[in-house]
Protein backbone atom coordinates (compact mmCIF):
# COMPACT_ATOMS: atom_id res chain seq x y z
CA UNK A 1 0.00 0.00 0.00
CA UNK A 2 1.38 3.63 -0.97
CA UNK A 3 2.36 5.87 1.81
CA UNK A 4 0.30 9.23 2.14
CA UNK A 5 2.01 12.12 0.98
CA UNK A 6 2.82 14.14 4.39
CA UNK A 7 4.11 17.10 5.95
CA UNK A 8 6.47 16.69 9.24
CA UNK A 9 6.41 19.37 11.57
CA UNK A 10 9.89 18.74 13.79
CA UNK A 11 9.30 20.33 17.58
CA UNK A 12 13.17 21.18 19.10
CA UNK A 13 13.33 24.47 21.31
CA UNK A 14 9.18 25.36 20.97
CA UNK A 15 7.30 22.96 23.15
CA UNK A 16 3.82 24.15 22.50
CA UNK A 17 0.99 24.14 20.18
CA UNK A 18 -0.15 27.77 20.74
CA UNK A 19 1.46 30.53 18.62
CA UNK A 20 4.00 28.66 17.28
CA UNK A 21 5.61 29.92 13.99
CA UNK A 22 6.93 26.94 12.09
CA UNK A 23 3.77 24.96 13.07
CA UNK A 24 1.24 27.75 12.05
CA UNK A 25 2.83 28.03 8.34
CA UNK A 26 3.14 23.78 8.22
CA UNK A 27 -0.42 23.34 9.21
CA UNK A 28 -1.48 25.08 5.85
CA UNK A 29 0.47 22.75 3.84
CA UNK A 30 -1.45 20.75 1.15
CA UNK A 31 -0.63 17.73 3.34
CA UNK A 32 -1.48 16.31 6.76
CA UNK A 33 0.66 17.35 9.55
CA UNK A 34 2.63 14.71 11.50
CA UNK A 35 4.41 16.33 14.84
CA UNK A 36 7.81 14.71 15.81
CA UNK A 37 10.04 15.07 18.65
CA UNK A 38 13.60 14.01 18.67
CA UNK A 39 15.72 12.81 21.26
CA UNK A 40 19.38 13.68 19.88
CA UNK A 41 21.57 10.94 21.85
CA UNK A 42 24.46 13.27 20.52
CA UNK A 43 23.23 15.28 23.71
CA UNK A 44 21.39 13.00 25.75
CA UNK A 45 24.49 10.56 26.04
CA UNK A 46 26.90 13.24 27.71
CA UNK A 47 23.40 13.42 30.42
CA UNK A 48 23.37 11.77 34.12
CA UNK A 49 20.14 9.29 33.81
CA UNK A 50 17.85 11.59 36.05
CA UNK A 51 18.57 14.84 34.23
CA UNK A 52 15.73 16.97 35.41
CA UNK A 53 16.07 19.10 31.72
CA UNK A 54 15.08 15.47 29.93
CA UNK A 55 12.59 14.75 32.53
CA UNK A 56 10.70 18.53 31.60
CA UNK A 57 10.94 18.01 27.98
CA UNK A 58 9.33 14.63 28.49
CA UNK A 59 6.79 16.36 30.48
CA UNK A 60 5.93 19.08 28.23
CA UNK A 61 5.66 16.48 25.23
CA UNK A 62 3.16 14.34 27.16
CA UNK A 63 0.88 17.74 27.55
CA UNK A 64 1.08 18.40 23.88
CA UNK A 65 0.42 14.92 23.18
CA UNK A 66 -2.34 14.59 25.45
CA UNK A 67 -4.00 17.64 23.44
CA UNK A 68 -3.25 15.93 19.96
CA UNK A 69 -5.36 13.18 21.23
CA UNK A 70 -8.19 15.53 21.82
CA UNK A 71 -8.48 16.64 17.99
CA UNK A 72 -7.31 12.42 16.73
CA UNK A 73 -4.05 13.07 16.37
CA UNK A 74 -0.14 12.13 18.51
CA UNK A 75 2.96 13.04 18.36
CA UNK A 76 5.68 10.95 16.78
CA UNK A 77 8.53 10.27 19.00
CA UNK A 78 12.01 8.99 17.97
CA UNK A 79 15.73 8.69 19.76
CA UNK A 80 18.80 8.23 17.85
CA UNK A 81 21.44 10.48 16.60
CA UNK A 82 19.41 12.96 14.52
CA UNK A 83 20.58 12.22 11.12
CA UNK A 84 19.92 8.48 11.24
CA UNK A 85 16.36 9.45 12.27
CA UNK A 86 15.85 11.77 9.79
CA UNK A 87 17.45 9.17 6.83
CA UNK A 88 14.95 6.19 8.44
CA UNK A 89 11.59 8.93 8.64
CA UNK A 90 12.11 9.40 4.91
CA UNK A 91 11.71 5.79 4.59
CA UNK A 92 8.74 5.41 6.31
CA UNK A 93 6.82 8.60 5.27
CA UNK A 94 6.49 10.18 1.55
CA UNK A 95 7.44 13.58 3.46
CA UNK A 96 6.55 16.30 1.11
CA UNK A 97 7.59 19.23 3.18
CA UNK A 98 9.27 19.48 7.03
CA UNK A 99 8.63 22.52 9.15
CA UNK A 100 10.79 23.29 11.69
CA UNK A 101 11.49 26.98 13.51
CA UNK A 102 15.41 28.20 13.66
CA UNK A 103 18.00 27.68 16.26
CA UNK A 104 20.79 29.68 16.59
CA UNK A 105 23.15 27.51 18.48
CA UNK A 106 26.29 26.55 16.08
CA UNK A 107 25.42 22.89 16.77
CA UNK A 108 21.96 23.37 15.63
CA UNK A 109 22.94 25.48 12.76
CA UNK A 110 25.19 22.66 11.48
CA UNK A 111 22.58 19.84 12.30
CA UNK A 112 19.95 21.74 10.43
CA UNK A 113 22.53 22.31 7.37
CA UNK A 114 23.11 18.65 7.44
CA UNK A 115 19.18 17.40 7.56
CA UNK A 116 17.95 20.15 4.64
CA UNK A 117 20.80 18.72 2.35
CA UNK A 118 19.18 15.38 3.56
CA UNK A 119 15.69 16.57 2.70
CA UNK A 120 16.88 17.97 -0.50
CA UNK A 121 18.52 14.40 -1.76
CA UNK A 122 15.32 13.27 -1.31
CA UNK A 123 13.26 15.71 -2.96
CA UNK A 124 11.46 16.84 0.00
CA UNK A 125 11.18 20.33 1.00
CA UNK A 126 12.59 21.86 4.44
CA UNK A 127 11.41 25.21 5.79
CA UNK A 128 12.09 26.92 8.59
CA UNK A 129 11.00 30.02 11.20
CA UNK A 130 11.96 32.63 13.15
CA UNK A 131 10.17 31.75 16.43
CA UNK A 132 12.59 31.72 20.11
CA UNK A 133 13.19 35.47 19.38
CA UNK A 134 11.91 38.74 18.40
CA UNK A 135 14.80 39.66 16.32
CA UNK A 136 16.87 37.21 14.90
CA UNK A 137 20.55 37.60 14.41
CA UNK A 138 20.93 39.88 11.43
CA UNK A 139 17.96 42.25 12.27
CA UNK A 140 19.33 44.40 14.59
CA UNK A 141 22.84 45.39 13.77
CA UNK A 142 24.98 49.09 13.47
CA UNK A 143 24.27 51.49 10.82
CA UNK A 144 27.14 49.39 8.85
CA UNK A 145 25.65 46.05 9.62
CA UNK A 146 27.86 45.22 11.89
CA UNK A 147 26.31 43.21 15.30
CA UNK A 148 26.51 45.64 17.95
CA UNK A 149 29.03 44.29 20.90
CA UNK A 150 27.82 46.85 23.50
CA UNK A 151 23.94 46.30 24.88
CA UNK A 152 22.40 50.23 25.49
CA UNK A 153 22.89 50.57 21.97
CA UNK A 154 21.36 47.21 20.69
CA UNK A 155 18.57 47.66 23.30
CA UNK A 156 17.50 51.45 21.62
CA UNK A 157 17.55 50.14 18.11
CA UNK A 158 15.54 46.61 19.29
CA UNK A 159 13.25 49.33 21.48
CA UNK A 160 13.12 51.23 18.38
CA UNK A 161 12.33 48.84 15.63
CA UNK A 162 9.68 46.99 17.95
CA UNK A 163 7.77 50.36 18.35
CA UNK A 164 7.32 50.06 14.08
CA UNK A 165 5.35 46.96 14.60
CA UNK A 166 3.97 46.50 17.93
CA UNK A 167 2.11 44.69 19.11
CA UNK A 168 3.85 41.54 17.65
CA UNK A 169 1.33 39.61 15.94
CA UNK A 170 0.94 36.11 17.56
CA UNK A 171 0.10 32.77 15.21
CA UNK A 172 -3.34 31.05 15.63
CA UNK A 173 -2.37 28.15 15.40
CA UNK A 174 -5.85 26.54 16.65
CA UNK A 175 -7.71 27.37 13.24
CA UNK A 176 -5.59 24.65 11.47
CA UNK A 177 -5.24 21.91 13.66
CA UNK A 178 -7.61 19.85 11.33
CA UNK A 179 -4.92 19.53 9.58
CA UNK A 180 -3.07 17.66 11.62
CA UNK A 181 -2.41 13.99 10.53
CA UNK A 182 -4.55 11.17 11.91
CA UNK A 183 -2.86 8.76 14.19
CA UNK A 184 -1.88 6.88 17.21
CA UNK A 185 1.58 6.48 17.78
CA UNK A 186 2.53 4.94 21.12
CA UNK A 187 4.03 7.53 23.56
CA UNK A 188 7.34 6.03 25.20
CA UNK A 189 7.53 6.58 29.37
CA UNK A 190 10.92 8.17 30.33
CA UNK A 191 12.06 4.97 31.22
CA UNK A 192 11.45 3.85 27.67
CA UNK A 193 13.77 6.70 26.22
CA UNK A 194 16.51 6.15 29.15
CA UNK A 195 16.17 8.22 31.43
CA UNK A 196 14.34 8.28 35.24
CA UNK A 197 12.31 10.84 36.85
CA UNK A 198 14.54 13.40 39.08
CA UNK A 199 13.29 14.54 42.53
CA UNK A 200 14.46 18.29 40.58
CA UNK A 201 11.28 19.81 38.88
CA UNK A 202 10.83 22.82 36.47
CA UNK A 203 8.13 25.01 38.47
CA UNK A 204 5.33 26.42 36.66
CA UNK A 205 5.99 30.33 35.63
CA UNK A 206 3.86 32.90 37.01
CA UNK A 207 3.52 36.40 35.35
CA UNK A 208 2.18 38.17 38.08
CA UNK A 209 4.90 38.53 40.20
CA UNK A 210 6.53 39.91 36.97
CA UNK A 211 4.38 43.57 38.10
CA UNK A 212 7.01 45.13 40.57
CA UNK A 213 9.56 43.21 39.50
CA UNK A 214 12.05 46.61 38.91
CA UNK A 215 11.56 47.09 42.47
CA UNK A 216 12.23 43.19 44.13
CA UNK A 217 14.20 41.20 41.74
CA UNK A 218 17.67 42.04 43.39
CA UNK A 219 16.18 40.42 47.18
CA UNK A 220 16.33 36.35 46.79
CA UNK A 221 14.44 36.07 49.82
CA UNK A 222 11.75 37.32 48.14
CA UNK A 223 9.64 34.98 46.35
CA UNK A 224 9.22 37.57 43.09
CA UNK A 225 11.05 35.32 40.98
CA UNK A 226 8.71 34.64 38.17
CA UNK A 227 10.56 30.57 36.95
CA UNK A 228 9.81 31.67 33.57
CA UNK A 229 13.31 31.17 32.34
CA UNK A 230 13.18 27.00 31.74
CA UNK A 231 10.17 27.62 29.82
CA UNK A 232 11.97 30.33 27.65
CA UNK A 233 14.62 28.09 27.13
CA UNK A 234 12.49 25.07 26.08
CA UNK A 235 9.89 27.09 24.51
CA UNK A 236 6.96 26.02 26.45
CA UNK A 237 5.96 29.84 26.04
CA UNK A 238 5.68 32.30 23.33
CA UNK A 239 8.72 34.66 23.04
CA UNK A 240 6.05 37.47 21.61
CA UNK A 241 3.07 37.23 24.26
CA UNK A 242 6.05 37.85 26.89
CA UNK A 243 7.14 41.08 25.09
CA UNK A 244 3.89 41.95 24.20
CA UNK A 245 2.94 41.65 28.27
CA UNK A 246 6.32 43.03 29.36
CA UNK A 247 6.10 46.14 27.09
CA UNK A 248 2.72 46.67 29.16
CA UNK A 249 4.15 45.77 32.34
CA UNK A 250 7.31 46.61 33.16
CA UNK A 251 10.07 47.86 31.15
CA UNK A 252 12.97 46.27 33.39
CA UNK A 253 11.63 42.75 33.17
CA UNK A 254 11.38 43.57 29.12
CA UNK A 255 15.21 44.83 29.43
CA UNK A 256 16.48 41.29 30.74
CA UNK A 257 14.45 39.88 27.87
CA UNK A 258 16.36 41.65 25.38
CA UNK A 259 19.52 40.91 27.02
CA UNK A 260 18.58 37.13 26.11
CA UNK A 261 18.59 38.01 22.43
CA UNK A 262 21.46 40.20 22.84
CA UNK A 263 23.87 37.28 23.73
CA UNK A 264 21.74 35.10 21.23
CA UNK A 265 23.24 37.06 18.53
CA UNK A 266 26.72 37.65 20.03
CA UNK A 267 27.06 33.83 19.79
CA UNK A 268 25.67 33.67 16.29
CA UNK A 269 28.31 36.57 15.17
CA UNK A 270 30.90 35.61 17.28
CA UNK A 271 31.06 31.68 17.80
CA UNK A 272 34.47 31.56 19.73
CA UNK A 273 33.20 32.83 22.90
CA UNK A 274 31.41 29.65 23.89
CA UNK A 275 34.92 28.51 24.73
CA UNK A 276 37.33 31.76 24.22
CA UNK A 277 37.44 34.91 25.78
CA UNK A 278 35.32 37.77 23.43
CA UNK A 279 38.52 40.04 24.32
CA UNK A 280 41.54 38.62 23.31
CA UNK A 281 43.55 40.42 25.30
CA UNK A 282 42.62 38.69 28.67
CA UNK A 283 43.73 35.75 27.09
CA UNK A 284 47.14 36.38 28.90
CA UNK A 285 45.87 36.24 32.64
CA UNK A 286 47.05 33.55 34.69
CA UNK A 287 44.49 31.87 36.66
CA UNK A 288 45.62 29.34 39.70
CA UNK A 289 42.43 26.93 38.59
CA UNK A 290 43.13 25.13 42.04
CA UNK A 291 40.82 21.79 41.84
CA UNK A 292 40.16 21.77 46.18
CA UNK A 293 38.88 25.52 45.72
CA UNK A 294 36.46 24.60 42.94
CA UNK A 295 34.98 22.08 44.32
CA UNK A 296 34.75 24.02 47.85
CA UNK A 297 32.73 26.42 45.49
CA UNK A 298 30.75 23.67 44.33
CA UNK A 299 29.66 22.16 46.97
CA UNK A 300 28.83 25.76 48.83
CA UNK A 301 31.33 25.53 51.19
CA UNK A 302 33.38 28.69 50.50
CA UNK A 303 32.32 30.46 54.38
CA UNK A 304 31.02 33.65 52.46
CA UNK A 305 27.07 32.95 53.13
CA UNK A 306 25.63 34.36 49.89
CA UNK A 307 27.79 32.28 47.55
CA UNK A 308 27.35 29.35 49.76
CA UNK A 309 23.82 29.72 50.18
CA UNK A 310 23.81 30.00 45.81
CA UNK A 311 25.56 27.37 45.12
CA UNK A 312 23.12 25.33 47.72
CA UNK A 313 20.10 26.31 46.01
CA UNK A 314 21.23 25.33 42.81
CA UNK A 315 22.74 21.95 43.54
CA UNK A 316 19.53 20.95 45.31
CA UNK A 317 16.88 22.94 42.96
CA UNK A 318 18.44 23.30 39.32
CA UNK A 319 17.95 27.34 40.37
CA UNK A 320 19.87 30.55 41.40
CA UNK A 321 18.96 33.93 41.64
CA UNK A 322 19.93 36.09 39.19
CA UNK A 323 21.47 38.53 42.13
CA UNK A 324 23.51 35.98 43.32
CA UNK A 325 24.42 34.32 40.28
CA UNK A 326 26.52 37.16 39.66
CA UNK A 327 27.89 37.38 43.46
CA UNK A 328 29.10 33.05 43.08
CA UNK A 329 30.65 34.06 39.74
CA UNK A 330 32.15 37.01 40.76
CA UNK A 331 33.70 35.31 43.65
CA UNK A 332 34.91 32.24 41.32
CA UNK A 333 36.63 34.67 39.13
CA UNK A 334 38.32 37.34 40.95
CA UNK A 335 38.40 35.91 44.44
CA UNK A 336 39.52 32.50 43.56
CA UNK A 337 41.08 33.24 40.24
CA UNK A 338 39.26 30.22 38.43
CA UNK A 339 38.50 30.92 34.88
CA UNK A 340 35.40 31.64 33.78
CA UNK A 341 35.06 28.01 31.86
CA UNK A 342 34.99 26.14 34.79
CA UNK A 343 32.17 27.42 36.35
CA UNK A 344 29.82 27.89 32.90
CA UNK A 345 30.35 24.11 32.74
CA UNK A 346 29.14 23.78 36.27
CA UNK A 347 26.40 25.42 35.33
CA UNK A 348 26.01 23.84 32.37
CA UNK A 349 25.46 21.04 33.97
CA UNK A 350 23.38 22.26 36.49
CA UNK A 351 20.67 24.85 35.48
CA UNK A 352 17.28 23.95 34.47
CA UNK A 353 17.12 27.13 33.16
CA UNK A 354 20.69 26.52 31.07
CA UNK A 355 20.93 28.29 27.69
CA UNK A 356 24.12 28.27 25.80
CA UNK A 357 24.31 31.78 24.72
CA UNK A 358 23.63 33.12 27.94
CA UNK A 359 25.68 31.14 30.29
CA UNK A 360 28.48 32.00 28.51
CA UNK A 361 27.71 35.94 27.71
CA UNK A 362 27.01 35.92 31.92
CA UNK A 363 30.45 34.12 32.64
CA UNK A 364 32.10 36.16 30.87
CA UNK A 365 30.34 39.25 31.71
CA UNK A 366 31.45 38.32 35.48
CA UNK A 367 34.62 37.69 34.30
CA UNK A 368 35.25 41.03 32.62
CA UNK A 369 36.72 38.81 29.40
CA UNK A 370 33.32 39.79 27.52
CA UNK A 371 31.76 42.22 25.45
CA UNK A 372 30.37 45.03 27.50
CA UNK A 373 31.75 42.88 30.67
CA UNK A 374 32.09 44.18 34.20
CA UNK A 375 35.56 46.01 34.16
CA UNK A 376 37.98 43.52 35.67
CA UNK A 377 38.45 45.77 38.51
CA UNK A 378 35.00 45.36 39.62
CA UNK A 379 35.35 42.92 42.61
CA UNK A 380 31.65 41.84 44.27
CA UNK A 381 32.16 41.85 48.40
CA UNK A 382 30.20 38.73 49.11
CA UNK A 383 29.45 40.40 52.55
CA UNK A 384 28.67 43.83 51.69
CA UNK A 385 26.04 41.73 49.16
CA UNK A 386 24.28 40.12 51.71
CA UNK A 387 24.04 43.02 53.77
CA UNK A 388 22.38 44.93 51.14
CA UNK A 389 20.21 42.28 49.50
CA UNK A 390 19.44 39.83 52.49
CA UNK A 391 19.98 42.12 55.61
CA UNK A 392 17.62 39.41 57.71
CA UNK A 393 19.82 36.52 56.45
CA UNK A 394 16.37 34.90 55.18
CA UNK A 395 17.71 33.96 52.28
CA UNK A 396 21.20 32.15 53.28
CA UNK A 397 19.24 29.98 56.30
CA UNK A 398 17.07 28.64 54.08
CA UNK A 399 19.77 26.86 52.22
CA UNK A 400 22.49 26.96 55.47
CA UNK A 401 20.76 25.63 57.91
CA UNK A 402 23.51 25.44 59.89
CA UNK A 403 24.28 29.51 59.62
CA UNK A 404 23.50 29.71 63.81
CA UNK A 405 25.62 27.42 64.82
CA UNK A 406 28.74 28.72 64.26
CA UNK A 407 29.68 29.19 60.53
CA UNK A 408 32.44 28.05 58.85
CA UNK A 409 35.79 30.92 58.90
CA UNK A 410 35.64 32.18 54.68
CA UNK A 411 38.41 30.16 52.80
CA UNK A 412 40.26 33.37 51.58
CA UNK A 413 40.04 36.97 52.72
CA UNK A 414 38.33 39.62 50.40
CA UNK A 415 41.02 42.60 50.83
CA UNK A 416 43.49 40.43 49.75
CA UNK A 417 41.45 38.30 47.26
CA UNK A 418 40.73 41.16 45.93
CA UNK A 419 43.94 42.80 45.27
CA UNK A 420 45.36 39.69 43.93
CA UNK A 421 42.55 39.45 41.09
CA UNK A 422 43.32 43.14 40.18
CA UNK A 423 47.51 43.01 40.39
CA UNK A 424 46.74 39.07 38.14
CA UNK A 425 44.12 41.02 35.88
CA UNK A 426 46.50 44.04 35.48
CA UNK A 427 49.37 41.58 34.80
CA UNK A 428 47.78 39.24 32.25
CA UNK A 429 46.07 41.68 30.16
CA UNK A 430 47.90 41.93 26.82
CA UNK A 431 48.76 45.38 25.70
Amino acid sequence: MTAPKVTLFWFRRDLRLEDNVGLFHALQSPFPVIPIFIFDEAILNSLPKNDARVGFIHESLSKINTQLLEIGSTLLIKKGTTYKVWQSLLQEFDVQEVYFNKDYEPYAIQRDLEISALLQSNNSSAHSFKDQVVFEEKEITKADGLPYTVYTPYKNKWLEKYKTMAPIPEYDTAAHFSNFYKSNFPFPSLAEIGFEESPIKVKPHNLTKITNYHETRDFPAIDSTSYLSPHLRFGTVSIRKLVNWAVRKNDVFLSELIWREFFMQIVFSFPKVMTQNFKSAYDGIQWRNNENDFKRWCTGTTGYPMVDAGMRQLNETGYMHNRVRMVVASFLCKHLLIQWQWGEAYFAEKLLDYELSANVGNWQWAAGTGCDAAPYFRVFNPDIQLKKFDEKGIYIRKWIPEFDLGYGQPMVEHAMARDRAIATYKAGILK
